[in-house]
Parts: structure tokens; C-alpha cells; sequence
């Protein structure tokens, strides 16, 4: 008998593995990602009827959204409408409340962050906010909506995509779970289920001749940020060394040729919550593996009489601050995300660890170590991680600033020509307005033996532009049933302006119009009759054109 059940259960096992006793779900669309524009995507789907399951790898939903970054990159607020603009209008109603200022008085705190009457009308806006005040929005929205989530669940990128005639049928997760639908929407960092769906992308930066760029590819000597070494430090471990070897955090590679497309990433951090409220804050904790000689280099740039540390500890409400880098050696891990985009699953876990053993060793020197200056040293022990915030994660982000991974090669390639107005965009599904915006790719070692940062540009358009729906779009012929509104179609410099929060919001309220009309028409989403999504727009209070 107990061979029997052996049997029994091998014969279920099999069944299981293959497919064929999996749970399966359907929907007319299929949202796969965690993000503030998975969310939106759901939200604009369910008001126009359709049906839709949120399959999310993430437990916590809104990507940096609710992930650290609550000092939003704007740009020009009055492009920024639709359901983006409910978003930090459901902010500006949760800082109303009393109850919202715990660790601070709101008139201390002021009317920072908040849009201006002309502007927003009645419906007033906040664009600084906490964590946990996004993600409530985010779990306030998916209530309201009635969306199912399924957290956790993450893409089979081997074999659980299921395609017939160019469409995706079918997308099966680690778990077994099977998901089927009409439309399937991308919304992740990574662009994983477009990858494994056998779309064409781009990892890197590619050379200006590809598109008749001036801002991609290597830029050594371009700097338009403070994040840069402005004096001459000296790359070995001992001053002026060769013989005795590079400072840790500091490539032996060389730069290449100004122009030149490269597989290098703008730089990966964590936007760290602290707080200043000595009641809601946990001291910096040491990592296991913590080495204090790693931080040597920026001991070197405060030998130089640097004084920036604060520049970007940006005030949220609640004595909290949105932490992020700032100045030649910062929360920036330079260099050490290139493998992230294609990596495993189980390598980027690996990437991602190593990149808050980094942020957190980084923190520890800072407040304690001697070569620290006293008074950085005396300023940051007001600062700790906010005990109330990521509390089921030590108070540390659950979401990794993936700045840029994979972009899509679609229908139609944003690039800076677009984003700087020297050219018409054509069917607008959005706007942005930020700059050119690209942290830095590499730390490198100058002919002259001096260490010095690459990458970091920032270059601002005249006006705000319009986004292409084609950005959204793969190829017809590579996938007919797919809309991609986070990693789209765009060159390295132009994704540098699109990959705002509002902007991935707004994009994906768009995308999920555009797959609800395409489902209606029953047509491929690249045959889609414009002057009909445009109409939902409108009506949607999207901002599509200046």
C-alpha cells in the first residue's frame, strides 16, 4: 500500500510539474508587475470593464512609489494627470488628517511639497509624502477597485510563457500558477515577462551614432551634477602607488571613447527612510561583513575639506527625510549592477544584498568612524532608520532603486530628440518633463592615476514632451498582445527623463486603456485606431500634449 501512495503522489507530482493540475486563473487582462504603474494599470482596467489579475512578485505594492522615494521627481506638475494625479491628490487627503502628523506638527512641517490651487483646482496635491502613506493609497486603491493580487508569484522566465500565432496565451509562475488572458501588461523594473516573451531590448548605453544622440554613451568629462570628484585623489591605496593597487569601489577597466555604447548601468541605491525624531529612530547597524577600509576613498574626499554629506537628505513629513546620493562617493553602488537586468533571480538577491551591505556599511562609517569629520559624525547621530517604516524589513526599503534595466525596442524608440523638442512625437499617450537624468555608470582611474566618476548627465528640456504610445508597443510581429509601460522603448538618455514615478503612473493608466479598447476591437494592440485611445484619454483627464 505505502508503494501505492508512492506511486499515487509521483503520478500528482508529474501532473502538477507539467501543468496539467495547476491552478488557473483568467482575465481579460493580465498585469504582471508590483509597481505604481501595475497598480494604475488595474485601476484604469476595472473602471472600463474589463477584468484583470495583478500578479505581483512584490508583497508590498508601488515600487519606489511606497519604496523610499516620497521626494517625487516632478518636473512640470501640470502635465501630470489621470489616475497619477489621484495618486498625490489621495496624498494632499491623508496629510489633512491630524492623525497623520505623529511624529511632527504640521504647521512645522508646512505646505512643502503640496501643488498650488491655480494649478490643481479643488482637487490639491502633495508630492512629498512617507512610505507607508503611499502604500496605504496603493492598498486603498486595490480595495476600493476590487482587484485580485496575487503576491509573491513570480514569472517562470524559462518556459512560463505560452505563445500561439504572436499572441501570449498563458504565463505560468514558479508556484505552478497558470494566468490566461486576452492582453498582458509588463509593469516591472526588470522587463522580465517582455524578455521572456521574445521581444527585442537593449541593457546599456548605446553609442550617439545609433540614433544621432549627444548625451548616450561614455561621457567622460561631462559634469552636470555635484557627483563628481573635484579634486585630484589619488586611486591607489597608498597615494600616488601604482605597485599598490586600486582603492576598493574603483574599476581597473578603462572608460572608453566619449560616444561609445557600453553594457554599463546608471548606478542602483536604496532610498533610505531616516528620521530625526529621537522616539521613531534605530541606530545604524554595523553589517556582519562590515570593512571600514572599503570607505577609505571618501575618507580621502573629506581630507579635501568636502562639505555635502546633508545636500540631499530631503524632508518628508514626520521629521523623516527621502535619503539619496549625493557627491563623488555617496549611497550609489557604481558599478556593481551591470549583470542585474538578465541575472537569476537568485543573482540578483545576491546583487541586491550586496548593495545594502554596502549602503548600510556606508552609513555605519559615517556616523561612527574618526575620518569621518566630528561634525558630520555629531549631525548624522540626530539620524536613524525610521523605526514605524519597512517594519517587517528592519526598517531598510524593500524596494532596490533599479534606476534602468532592460528598454524595449518597439514600435517607435524615444530618444533625446524627442524629449528635447527637435522633433514631433507622434499619438501621445502621456508627458514628461524631467530632465535628462542619468547617475553615474563607472568609477574609473585617470592617465594620471587620479579617480574620477562617469555617466552622470543632466540636461533639461525647454518644455515638457509628449510620450508615443508606440514607446508602449513591441513589434507587431515579435508579440501582438503585449504593452510594456515601465521599461519602454526609449534610448538610454531619453529613459533617463520617462523613468519618473508619475510618469510609469501615468503611462500605465495608459497602457491599460489602450488594452481594454484593443480587446473591444479585438485587434492586435499595434493596430489600435488611435483617435479612439486618445478619446479615452481625454476623457481619463490625461495630459497628452502642451
Amino acid at each position: 500500500m505505502t508503494s501505492l501512495f508512492k506511486l499515487i503522489f509521483a503520478f500528482l507530482f508529474f501532473l502538477t510539474s507539467a501543468g496539467l493540475f495547476a491552478q488557473t486563473f483568467q482575465a481579460d487582462l493580465i498585469v504582471y508587475g508590483g509597481t505604481s504603474a501595475a497598480i494604475t494599470a488595474a485601476v484604469q482596467a476595472k473602471k472600463m470593464g474589463k477584468s484583470v489579475l495583478v500578479v505581483s512578485p512584490d508583497i508590498h505594492l508601488g515600487g519606489l512609489s511606497s519604496g523610499g522615494l516620497g521626494f517625487t521627481d516632478t518636473g512640470n506638475k501640470a502635465v501630470i494627470g489621470g489616475l497619477a494625479r489621484e495618486f498625490y491628490h489621495r496624498i494632499y487627503l491623508h496629510y489633512q488628517q491630524d492623525s497623520a502628523w505623529k511624529w511632527q506638527k504640521r504647521e512645522e512641517y508646512g505646505n512643502k511639497g503640496q501643488g498650488t490651487p491655480a494649478i490643481d483646482g479643488e482637487n490639491r496635491t502633495m508630492w512629498i509624502f512617507e512610505p507607508h502613506a503611499a502604500e496605504r493609497v496603493f492598498e486603498d486603491l486595490v480595495k476600493e477597485n476590487q482587484l485580485e493580487v496575487h503576491r509573491n508569484e513570480w514569472l517562470d522566465r524559462e518556459s512560463g510563457v505560452t505563445k500561439e500565432r504572436g499572441k501570449i496565451t498563458e504565463i505560468r509562475v514558479l508556484s505552478g500558477k497558470i494566468y490566461r488572458g486576452k492582453v498582458f501588461i509588463d509593469a516591472t523594473y526588470e522587463g522580465d515577462l517582455m524578455a521572456a516573451a521574445g521581444v527585442s531590448y537593449h541593457v546599456g548605453r548605446e553609442a550617439n551614432s545609433v540614433y544621432g544622440e549627444k548625451w548616450n554613451g561614455v561621457q567622460v568629462g561631462v559634469f552636470q551634477h555635484n557627483h563628481y570628484f573635484y579634486d585630484s585623489i589619488s586611486a591607489f591605496r597608498v597615494p600616488g602607488d601604482p605597485s599598490s593597487g586600486l582603492l576598493p569601489e574603483i574599476s581597473q577597466e578603462p572608460p572608453g571613447e566619449n560616444g561609445q555604447g557600453d553594457h554599463r548601468l546608471q548606478a542602483y541605491n536604496f532610498r533610505m527612510t531616516l528620521s530625526r525624531n529621537p522616539d521613531n529612530r534605530v541606530s545604524f547597524p554595523r553589517p556582519d561583513n562590515y570593512d571600514s577600509n572599503r570607505y577609505e576613498l571618501l575618507a580621502r574626499v573629506y581630507a579635501t575639506g568636502w562639505d555635502e554629506t546633508f545636500w540631499k537628505f530631503d524632508p518628508i513629513p514626520n521629521l523623516k527625510t527621502d535619503t539619496n546620493n549625493h557627491g563623488p562617493f555617496s549611497t550609489d553602488y557604481i558599478g556593481k549592477n551591470y549583470d542585474y537586468p538578465e541575472a537569476t533571480y537568485e543573482r540578483r538577491k545576491e546583487i541586491i544584498q550586496e548593495h545594502e551591505d554596502y549602503q548600510k556599511g556606508l552609513m555605519y562609517f559615517l556616523a561612527n568612524d574618526p575620518r569621518v569629520p566630528e561634525k558630520v559624525r555629531k549631525e548624522l547621530s540626530h539620524y536613524g532608520l525610521a523605526k514605524d517604516e519597512f517594519t517587517d524589513n528592519g526598517n531598510w526599503p524593500h524596494q532596490i532603486y533599479v534606476r534602468e534595466a532592460r528598454r524595449m525596442i518597439g514600435d517607435y524608440v524615444m530618444t533625446e530628440h524627442d524629449v528635447l523638442g527637435s522633433k514631433e512625437v507622434p499619438q501621445s499617450v502621456g508627458m514628461g518633463s524631467y530632465s535628462l537624468d542619468s547617475h553615474n555608470t563607472q568609477r574609473f582611474v585617470t592617465p594620471g592615476g587620479f579617480v574620477q566618476n562617469e555617466g552622470d548627465i543632466g540636461v533639461h528640456p525647454k518644455l515638457p514632451y509628449s510620450i508615443s504610445y508606440g514607446t508602449l508597443t513591441p513589434k507587431k510581429e515579435e508579440c501582438n498582445n503585449l504593452l510594456v509601460p515601465v521599461c519602454v522603448s526609449s534610448s538610454h538618455t531619453a529613459f533617463g527623463s520617462i523613468r519618473m514615478e508619475p510618469v510609469f503612473m501615468i503611462l500605465g493608466q495608459s497602457a491599460a486603456a489602450a488594452a481594454a479598447v484593443a480587446i473591444d476591437e479585438g485587434i492586435a494592440v499595434q493596430d489600435l485606431p488611435y483617435e479612439k485611445l486618445r478619446k479615452v484619454l481625454l476623457d481619463e483627464k490625461q495630459v497628452l500634449e502642451n
